[in-house]
């Protein structure tokens, strides 16, 4: 007999709410996490100016009314230090502590077809069984430090943004670097340009960044928001990606000039992410709609930053606005109009090497007290490549998405039988918590069946896995994203191997992929092979 009936890898958003759900199935769960706390991206993502740039009350979980009442947010969108709190908050309320084991890295999981089991081996050496294995990793979630000579040289402090000191770091009067402008970058280099000495921000890639528009949410507010919880959830279920927003159905290019100009002004200063998730509904299809609205950032770029020579390193020449991942930000442009800070564009300054002191480009070398990298993940499939998944007869989980992932619904892997992934490549990703509740929900659905039914194999067929696989790179097909390279399709350059274009994650909207699992579902899981 199996140690356990399921085994969770990870304590964040997804897997708490998993862990949650297959209690109520009755199971005997056990969660695996490798920090010594609930909350995943907000347990390891601490660095300053961490938040979420969904909106509050559509983050957070939906499935208890007693926490949509209890919960107060007290900003539009939270930072990360309450959002930590939430997930505590969520961790105790329901008592999920007692099934999760901190503290436990998985190194690897073994199917063992015998017993219709998996073995777990921990870092540690240790190993548990379960007959189901669900996969809670995070699709950014395996950190990537650059590839650049002499890193571990330097005697100062240095640390990546996802593996942030516990401890407050203080940049009061320090020379501090920042090396990447994404997301994470944006958030960080707002922040710290507040208090440093000297910041220095080291870019090879300039993003499009559009405002954020944060505010608090007073107690009448909240109460307020709470009133319309059900419509505000109704709203992120019908919207192409779970978010509050959702495309114009007018394309850029059957509106007069002036039309556009208004739209774009008013997402412009509207919250969130209105002008990437709710702009016309061909920018990012239609290369000349894409050329205008991409125009129409660079001009508020211009406006913004008052040195013109570093205007134009900010604004982005090799993709259009919305085909990468649209970073928010508060007086960021702001930030390079002061003397304190100075931004090094390393496509025409290359960094030759990390020296004891600080950094060394091919024209000086620069001393620092401390090193910020904000050089992101090994998206999607990075998390998964770095525990030693195998299947059946030993076949190796790396091995087999050599050429791109393949999967079923973006939840089962054909040769992998009782693993499913929460997150994982070819799902809907969007505004993540609501994706998870669904998919969550779903797998608990088929774990139920399988309960009932005396189920204790589940796998995808090939034809399944062929069906959803082609499904998802014809959805691409046409996509200006797609023609870019980003963590969004699968490009890393400082991972062996993640130098070529896939089509990492399913860009159909999130209704027509509910949609096609509750068919799946409701026809009794007969695409799946079940014994």
């Amino acid at each position: 007999m199996s140690d356990y009936d399921a085994i969770i890898i990870g304590a964040g958003i997804s897997g708490m709410y998993q862990l949650y759900r297959l209690r109520e199935l009755g199971l005997r769960v056990r969660v695996f996490e490798a920090g010594t706390g609930v909350g995943g991206t907000w347990y390891w993502n601490r660095y300053p100016g961490a938040r979420f740039d969904s909106e509050s009350y559509s983050y957070g979980f939906s499935f208890s009314q007693e926490l949509l009442d209890e919960w107060h947010w007290t900003e539009h969108f939270s930072g990360q230090p309450q959002t930590l709190r939430y997930l505590n908050y969520v961790a105790d309320k329901f008592d999920l502590r007692r099934d999760i084991q901190f503290k436990s890295r998985v190194s690897a999981a073994h199917y063992r077809e015998n017993s219709r089991s998996w073995l777990v081996t921990l870092e540690d050496g240790s190993c548990h069984t379960s007959r189901f294995l669900i996969t809670a990793i995070g699709p950014l979630s395996a950190p990537t430090m650059p590839k650049i000579d002499g890193v571990d040289s330097f005697k100062g402090q240095s640390c990546h943004t996802a593996r942030w000191p516990h401890e407050p770091v203080n940049f009061a009067g320090k020379r501090v670097a920042v090396i990447g402008t994404g997301a994470t970058g944006v958030q960080t280099i707002q922040e710290v340009a507040k208090t440093a000495g000297h910041l220095t921000v080291f870019q090879r890639t300039p993003n499009w960044c559009v405002p954020l528009h944060n505010a608090e949410i007073s107690r009448e507010e909240m109460a307020e928001i709470r009133g319309h919880y059900p419509e505000i959830f109704a709203r992120c279920r019908e919207t192409f990606a779970c978010f509050l927003h959702t495309p114009d159905p007018r394309s850029a290019m059957e509106v007069t000039s002036e039309e556009r100009e208004a739209l774009w002004e008013k997402l412009y200063n509207n919250r969130g992410f209105g002008l990437w998730q709710g702009n016309f509904r061909d920018i990012l299809i239609d290369r000349k709609a894409n050329a205008l609205v991409s125009d129409f950032v660079a001009r508020k770029i211009r406006q913004r930053v008052k040195n013109q020579a570093v205007a134009e390193k900010l604004i982005p020449k090799n993709h259009g606005f919305g085909t990468r991942r649209v970073p928010l930000e508060t007086k960021y442009y702001e930030v390079y109009n002061q003397p304190n800070v100075e931004l090094v564009d390393i496509n025409q300054t290359p960094i030759e090497r990390i020296t004891s002191r600080g950094i060394k480009t091919n024209a000086v070398e620069r001393e620092f007290d401390i090193i910020i990298y904000a050089t992101g993940f090994d998206a999607i499939t990075g998390a998964f490549d770095r525990i030693d998944f195998r299947g059946v007869d030993g076949l190796k989980l790396r091995d087999k998405w050599q050429g791109g992932p393949q999967t079923y619904l973006g939840l089962m892997v054909e040769g992998f039988p009782n693993m499913m992934m929460q997150m994982g490549p070819h799902t809907a990703l969007g505004n993540i918590p609501r994706s998870i509740e669904y998919s969550v929900e779903w797998v608990a659905g088929l774990l139920r069946h399988a309960r009932d039914q005396h189920v204790t194999r589940i796998e995808a067929t090939p034809e399944g896995v062929a069906s959803w696989t082609d499904h998802v790179k014809a959805l691409g097909v046409g996509l200006l994203s797609n023609e870019i390279d980003s963590w969004m399709t699968g490009i890393n350059r400082n991972v062996d191997g993640k130098q070529t274009r896939i089509i990492a994650r399913y860009s159909g909207s999130a209704p027509a992929y509910r949609a096609r699992c509750d068919r799946v579902a409701a026809d009794g899981y007969r695409e799946l092979r079940l014994a």
